[in-house]
């Protein structure tokens, strides 16, 4: 399996799961989930990129 392929997918869910709370009343932890899910999609691309 490609490195980096993991934590990409893994972003792409959080990230979901962080846009679908931002109807809620959560909102900071909504902005918090949607965040920590798009750095772990930067970093999963990056070493996707890197490990060719």
């Amino acid at each position: 399996m490609r490195e980096g392929l993991i934590p990409a997918v893994l972003g792409t869910v959080v990230s979901a799961s962080g846009a679908a709370m931002l109807g809620s009343k959560y909102k900071l932890a909504a902005y918090g989930v949607l965040g920590f899910g798009l750095a772990h999609i930067i970093l999963g691309s990056i070493d996707l990129v890197e490990h060719r």
